[in-house]
């Protein structure tokens, strides 16, 4: 287990996993803090921790639940026609679901907060609020629809890189067990600092976009998918990983431009 946690393709899906699960998450953290500024002053602190920590719980039950469907790699189904040759599976199905749904809440959320980025943050406050239980309902509610996205990037990222999904299942633990810590930690200087950036909230989303498309391939090559007989291949995460670095190395180099010329 410590062997492959040590290899550079379990670092770099950490470090990487960690990094989105934080992007992803500074939505989660405006709203519980909306949530929470709704309860007497002493009382915001401790919804705020209970809440994310109770976040925490809720992802990582999702995580052995989404692991669980995404094992069960026998196919039950297989379709043949001129054209398209597939071995259906519940692996593959979960897999291509999550993409079609990540690229369309990724497209959809980046359309949103161009055009109208306070419409969450109004849903939310409009919402009565009058006790610590109520808060952590709240919460906990928001978070359950900002966890989808988040496992299933999880997934996305991990899968295919050890035989052993268990070895798999506990890097992506790990990883959101580092960023929810994390958001406890620096919520606010985290949201302060993406409040400055709000292009790397969108880079985020366009990670996950090109996250979906992967999950697609994905299951397509795992169903033995054939397009007029030319088999569908996995795409190598090390492709994944070089967009992502050199996206977030282009947009630090903006920012110090930005920064120098202000």
């Amino acid at each position: 287990m410590l062997d492959f946690l040590l290899t550079s393709d379990a670092i770099m899906a950490l470090i990487t996993l960690t990094f989105l699960e934080i992007i992803l998450g500074i939505d989660n953290i405006v709203f519980i803090s909306i949530a929470a500024n709704k309860l007497p002053e002493e009382q915001r602190g401790k919804a705020t921790n209970i809440g994310l920590l109770l976040a925490m719980a809720q992802r990582i039950i999702l995580l052995f639940f989404v692991s669980f469907l995404v094992g069960l790699s026998e196919p039950f189904y297989t379709f043949k026609s001129s054209w398209l040759t597939a071995a259906i599976s519940w692996q593959a199905i979960i897999l291509f679901v999550g993409g079609l749904f990540l690229i369309y809440k990724s497209t959809s959320e980046i359309r949103e907060k161009v055009e109208t980025p306070s419409h969450d943050e109004d849903n939310v406050k409009s919402k009565v609020i009058k006790s610590l239980s109520q808060a952590i309902t709240q919460i906990l509610i928001i978070d359950f629809i900002f966890s989808v996205d988040s496992i299933l990037t999880a997934v996305g990222m991990t899968n295919g890189l050890h035989p052993n999904s268990n070895y798999t299942l506990i890097l992506m633990i790990i990883a959101v067990i580092i960023s929810i810590a994390v958001m406890i930690g620096f919520a606010n200087p985290i949201r302060k600092f993406i409040d400055k950036n709000p292009s790397m909230q969108i880079l985020g989303l366009a990670f996950l976009i090109l996250i979906g498309f992967m999950l697609i391939t994905e299951a397509a090559h795992l169903s033995h998918t054939e397009f007029f007989g030319k088999s569908v291949g996995a795409i190598p995460k090390g492709y994944l990983y070089f967009a992502i670095a050199f996206s977030l190395f282009v947009e630090f180099l903006n920012h110090r431009t930005t920064k120098k010329k202000s």
